[in-house]
């Protein structure tokens, strides 16, 4: 049986690597995927390694408030310069060296433009002096209070050079400094890790990035010889008490990189949900792969019943090439995901800036995970078929056995049992009852979804394949691709389930987005009464921030009624971690956003006073005249009165503090502007002295409300590409399974063919026919994709309505392009079989058995 069974696998090497294929492309998204955090992570632990190396103990004070990677930017809480004198004094203490090193400092590059970083940190430091680590290449270092050094890296970016004089956004304004200096590092690095920094004497870092005098953002410790950096961290946190982090060098970095690698979790996660997708369509694919190819050797497989083979030993047959196939697509899929891990990583640390790259490594964990999926992949998808050869009886060897269609009542019971259990998985995870898995029973009741609605398929399948074939049935050759894209229900629709799936899921997320999109268009139209907006557009942790000035310029010019700027911090109130918002003009919350007044007073507020929303107050209890404790990123808490409560909507925040409250923010600067006009007064008169006034804001500009909301609303669609490029994967899988399927029934009806081409049917109406088939059926998938992923995409829509998504947007026009490109991609999956079936030999074809 072994000996046969390799024998059968060589004599379909094409037709088994199609089906492999599927299976190659999944296993290089997860291996793919493990190479990439592996690559990256080995990168930041020896990023991080080269960066605290000349650090045997760091001090730092607590954070106020601990912000994660994706809620914003982490406030550096100063350290006071009598805490330096007191860490000298630890007996094991060679030096200490106040620093000065926070995110946020941004130069302003020859174009006038503000350097953008995407992920790495932009760092306003204090010059303590060269180093082994640290090195001028150009100049000197700063010595006045208007001049800085920047790392060659910035300076290469800002296109910038020792001499000139340029603008640098920090905590405060744009400030101008001549570059003095240009440094590197060690081993010709131009940066460490991507990171833009910019280096002011210490007095004007301390104003700048800490907004406080005589403080540092942490302590440099060196230890004496003989004295261990544990043993010096333990002294160290003796003596400063538990209001300090005192860490080892080895500690911060391990923690650094642990924090890089949490992110680029992140990453992994996308990729690995992708490759499950393709995995599934793989299934498909193999499924019907191995379902054809039992159909077709069903003599075969009754012979050997006759010679003595038993059922188990068919059933090993068929599982035997399973795995074959599955080894071999689990080698050439690892090989392909080092090669695309290798890629992304390059192709990330170009996008970072120059990031150092460690060599490309494979990690166990991607071994073990390709051969894995690949294995078990491929068995599954061909256990059912293995099964149904076992039951092919011995009789069938000595007759002429057309595989007959079975009943579909135990699929169809099945399908709906399934659709049953995603769409209850669907309705608990999307209203908020899953019990703490609400992604994961969203994401199983999505995989029950497809795979009820595709063993549901092949009930339908017969008289919606007749109905769309009926728009080719104008020719002989369009009346039997119709007849023959229906004569098997089973095999149609698992060959349209596979791009059923790619099309379902990038209808479903185009439905959710577009009515994203739609709701935050209609509320902003409807709710925001300001004619101009001043924003940016935000690429890391910060975003963009102006010049407070600005807006008592604006309020100044003929024709603004009211200039209003929005300051945002995440602050504990009452203990949670809440956002927290300033309005510089009160008045914005009524006359802007529209906000009404439920219980007291909105229209001022002393410096002693806060203002919460209805939901707000409701769920956490408060009235007016409750007191409520706050704490800011970098202020002092503080205890504030609530004297008002105004109607919750999508436009307004939860908490609204006093202007005074900025200043302890973590950017204590406006990150919007909100400009209303008098009535009869023109945008177009007052566009052009604002863009004015943000001459020294470049992060910055202003628009008109309409061109606001496009620009708010376009990061969805940015989104929505990338979704799209990476599900175009599963669409070339299901494409594959097409031509698969094709190309093993071309040879299943070789007979079939050669008596058409005998009785007249010529060449090119051969080649007409097989396409015919190959268009209804992808047409056949992308309708069915269309319906399902509309339907799950409504079905969020709903769920979310609460969240302030209430427009529910059908995307008509995309959903009709999807339908044409299947069309398209029947005729380009047809090529090759087509081609095949016109090149049957006739007398040949008449005499195959």
């Amino acid at each position: 049986m072994f000996r046969a069974t390799l024998k059968s696998l060589l004599a379909r090497k094409v037709r088994l690597i199609l089906s492999g294929l599927a299976v190659v492309l999944g296993v290089m998204f997860v291996s793919g995927a493990f190479v990439l955090t592996d690559t990256l992570g080995r990168s930041f632990d020896s990023i991080f390694a080269d960066a605290y190396e000349g650090v045997d103990v760091n001090v730092a004070a607590k954070p106020k408030i601990d912000i994660g990677e994706t809620e914003g930017m982490q406030a550096a809480s100063p350290v006071p310069a009598a805490t330096l004198d007191k860490v000298r004094a630890v007996p094991g203490v060679a030096e200490a060296t106040g620093v000065v090193g926070v995110d946020g400092a941004r130069l302003i590059g020859s174009n006038g433009k503000a350097v953008a970083s995407f992920g790495p940190p932009q760092l306003g430091e204090n010059w303590t002096g060269e180093s082994d680590l640290v090195q001028l290449r150009e100049g000197r270092a700063p010595q006045a209070d208007n001049e800085i050094v920047i790392n060659r890296a910035l300076a290469t970016a800002g296109k910038v050079k020792v001499g000139d004089r340029v603008g640098v956004l920090t905590l405060q304004p744009k400030q101008e400094f001549t570059i003095v200096g240009l440094f590197g590092y060690s081993g010709g690095r131009d940066s460490i890790g991507g990171a833009n920094e910019i280096m002011f004497t210490t007095p004007v870092a301390q104003r700048l990035m800490l907004g406080a005098p005589d403080t540092y953002s942490n302590i440099s410790v060196s230890a004496t010889n003989g004295v261990s950096d544990e043993a010096l961290r333990d002294a160290v946190a003796a003596a400063l008490g538990a209001d300090f982090e005192v860490k080892t060098g080895t500690q911060l970095s391990e923690d650094a990189a642990a924090g890089m690698k949490e992110a680029l979790s992140f990453f992994n996660r996308i990729l690995l949900g992708f490759a499950a997708v393709a995995l599934l369509v793989g299934t498909f694919l193999i499924l019907n792969t191995f379902s054809i190819i039992v159909a077709q050797r069903t003599r075969e497989l009754a012979l050997m019943r006759a010679v003595g083979a038993s059922g188990r030993q068919i059933i090993g047959s068929v599982v035997l090439e399973a795995v074959a196939v599955g080894l071999v697509a689990s080698v050439l899929g690892l090989g392909a995901g080092i090669g695309i891990g290798a890629l992304l990583a390059y192709l990330f640390s170009t996008f970072a800036g120059g990031l150092t790259l460690a060599g490309v490594g494979v990690p166990l964990s991607a071994v073990i995970g390709s051969f894995a999926v690949g294995l078990v992949i491929t068995v599954v998808a061909a256990l059912l078929p293995a099964l149904r050869a076992s039951r092919i009886p011995p009789i069938a060897a000595m007759q002429d056995v057309a595989t007959p269609d079975r009943p579909l009542t135990k699929v169809t019971v099945a399908g709906a049992i399934v659709t049953a259990v995603g769409g209850t998985l669907l309705a608990l995870g999307l209203t908020g009852n899953a019990g703490g898995n609400t992604l994961a029973t969203i994401l199983g009741g999505v995989l029950f979804a497809f795979i009820g609605v595709a063993l549901l398929t092949p009930l339908i399948s017969r008289p919606v394949v007749s109905l769309l074939g009926a728009l080719f049935a104008w020719s002989v050759p369009g009346k039997l691709g119709r007849l023959n894209s229906g004569r098997n229900p089973r095999r149609t629709a698992i060959t349209a389930a596979a791009l059923m799936v790619g099309i379902a899921l990038v209808t479903g997320v185009t439905v959710i987005l577009d009515s994203a999109k739609s709701s935050i268009g209609g509320l902003a139209e409807d709710s925001l009464k300001a004619e101009l907006v001043i924003a940016g557009a935000q690429s890391g942790p910060r975003p963009p921030s102006f010049d407070p000035a600005v807006l008592e310029k604006a309020a100044a010019i003929p024709g603004v009624a009211l200039a209003d700027g929005e300051y945002g911090d995440l602050a504990l109130v009452g203990g949670e971690r809440t956002w927290v918002a300033v309005s510089s003009d009160v008045a914005a919350l009524r006359q802007i956003f529209g906000a009404e007044p439920t219980a007291g007073n909105i229209d001022r507020l002393a410096s002693d006073e806060m203002l919460v929303s209805s939901d707000t107050a409701k769920a956490r209890g408060l009235s007016v005249g409750s007191k409520v404790p706050v704490q800011t990123s970098r202020g002092e808490a503080q205890t504030y009165t609530v004297t008002g409560i105004y109607a919750s909507s999508q436009l307004t925040n939860p908490v609204v503090l006093p202007p005074e409250a900025a200043r302890g923010f973590a950017i204590p600067q406006p990150i919007q502007g909100f400009i209303q006009l008098a009535p009869g007064t023109r945008v177009a008169d007052v566009q052009p002295q604002i863009e004015a006034l943000l001459a020294d804001s470049p992060e910055v500009s202003v628009a008109d409300r309409e061109a606001f909301i496009e620009q708010q609303t376009g990061q969805l669609d940015g989104l929505l590409t990338m979704i799209q490029i990476l599900l175009a994967l599963a669409i070339v899988i299901a494409v594959l399974g097409i031509i698969n399927t094709l190309a093993l029934s071309v040879l299943e009806r070789t007979r079939e063919l050669g008596l058409l081409r005998a009785i007249g049917l010529r060449r090119a109406q051969t080649m007409r026919m097989i396409t015919v088939e190959a268009v209804v059926i992808s047409v056949f998938g992308a309708l069915l994709g269309v319906v399902v992923g509309a339907g799950l995409g409504a079905a969020v829509v709903e769920a979310l309505r609460d969240e302030g998504i209430t427009d529910l947007v059908l995307p008509w026009t995309q959903m009709g392009i999807f339908l044409g490109l299947a069309a398209i991609v029947g005729v380009v999956a047809a090529a090759l079989p087509a081609v095949r079936a016109a090149r049957i030999n006739v007398l040949g074809a008449i005499a195959h058995d």
